[in-house]
């Protein structure tokens, strides 16, 4: 961008994580004498009643995204002390990968096969069995020598 030019972003949150960092990129362009437009919040820093709208809205933008943050950690400490844990619930038991080791040395059954058999997804077993591609791979291996004595 060259001086006279204005950047245009759809609102502030979208250009700046921080107050701080907000202002400054602002500065920034300001000093290479390049607009800033939030259409969002319909603000143009060019004018000085624009400038002074930008910090108004932007300290604004900060204390709303603080507020959340703030409520979500509260939200999930709440849960977490009436045992609720976040995140999905797991599908996978030791007995779902038991099964799956035991189904992994039959090159006739592929991985896909076997997660679909066991109701789980293929990168479920991915996740849950680290060692599967080694073990896929050691045991093809292993049926491939002894198939060929």
């Amino acid at each position: 961008m060259t001086a006279g030019d204005t950047l245009v972003v759809p609102s502030l949150d979208r250009y700046g994580r921080s107050l701080v960092d907000l202002i400054a990129m602002v500065g920034e362009l300001r000093r290479r004498e390049i607009g800033f437009t939030s259409l969002h919040e319909n603000l143009d820093t060019t004018t000085p009643g624009g400038r002074l709208v930008f910090h108004v809205f932007a300290a604004l933008a900060e204390f709303i995204r603080e507020l959340i943050v703030a409520g979500t950690r509260e939200g999930l400490a709440a849960a977490r002390a009436r045992g609720r844990i976040g995140g999905r619930p797991t599908v996978i038991t030791p007995e779902i990968i038991r099964a799956a080791r035991d189904l992994l040395p039959n090159p006739e059954h592929s991985i896909t096969s076997i997660a679909k058999l066991l109701g789980v997804s293929p990168g479920t077993l991915y996740n849950h069995i680290p060692d599967l591609r080694e073990l896929r791979a050691g045991r093809a291996a292993t049926a491939l020598e002894a198939g060929g004595r």
